[in-house]
C-alpha cells in the first residue's frame, strides 16, 4: 500500500481522454458556449430600416461559433503537445493583466483607438517581440483592421476621443 501512495500521479497520456485537464477545460468552454449559442436563437430580429451593418443577433452567434472552433483547435493541439504543468504563472501574464487595466484607462480618458494601439504594442513586447519595426506595424495595422471591421462590417462607431474625432468630424 505504501508503494502505491508514494508513486506520483499517473502519466497524463495513460489517462482516458475525459479525465485529462485539457479536455475538462475545453469541455467547460464549449458547454457554456453552446448554452449561450442556444439562447441567441430567442433574440429578436431588428427591422432592416433600423439595422446598420449585420443583424445584432448574428454577431453573438458568429462570436460563439468562433470561440467553439478555436477551443476545438486548442484541444487538438493539446493532444499533440500536452500542456506542461507550471507551479506559478509566467511574469508576462501578470504584465498583460496590468496592460488591460492601462487599456481601460486610456480608452476611457483619451481614445479607444489609441488604447488598442498601446495594448497591442505592450502585449507584443512583453511576450517576446523585440523588433521595433514589427512593433510599429502591430501598433498601426492591428487597430486599423479593428476599426475597419467595426466601422464597415458591423456599422458601429468608436466612442469619441483624440484620434477618432479626427475621422468622424
Amino acid at each position: 500500500m505504501n508503494n502505491v501512495q508514494s508513486k506520483k500521479r499517473a502519466n497524463q497520456k495513460s489517462l482516458p481522454f475525459f479525465v485529462r485537464d485539457a479536455f475538462r477545460v475545453c469541455f467547460v468552454i464549449i458547454f457554456i458556449s453552446i448554452i449561450l449559442l442556444i439562447s441567441t436563437f430567442s433574440f429578436d430580429i431588428v427591422p432592416p430600416i433600423l439595422n446598420r451593418g449585420i443583424q445584432p443577433v448574428t454577431f453573438p452567434k458568429g462570436l460563439l461559433i468562433l470561440i467553439i472552433s478555436l477551443t476545438l483547435i486548442v484541444y487538438y493541439l493539446s493532444l499533440k503537445n500536452p500542456w506542461k504543468i507550471e507551479k506559478k504563472l509566467p511574469k508576462p501574464f501578470f504584465i498583460t493583466l496590468l496592460n488591460f487595466v492601462l487599456f481601460v484607462i486610456i480608452s476611457k480618458f483619451l481614445d479607444f483607438f489609441l488604447a488598442i494601439s498601446v495594448l497591442s504594442v505592450l502585449v507584443s513586447y512583453f511576450w517576446g517581440e523585440r523588433r521595433i519595426l514589427y512593433l510599429i506595424m502591430v501598433s498601426i495595422i492591428f487597430p486599423i483592421i479593428v476599426f475597419i471591421f467595426f466601422e464597415t462590417i458591423l456599422g458601429l462607431r468608436f466612442p469619441p476621443g483624440i484620434i477618432t474625432n479626427l475621422y468622424y468630424y
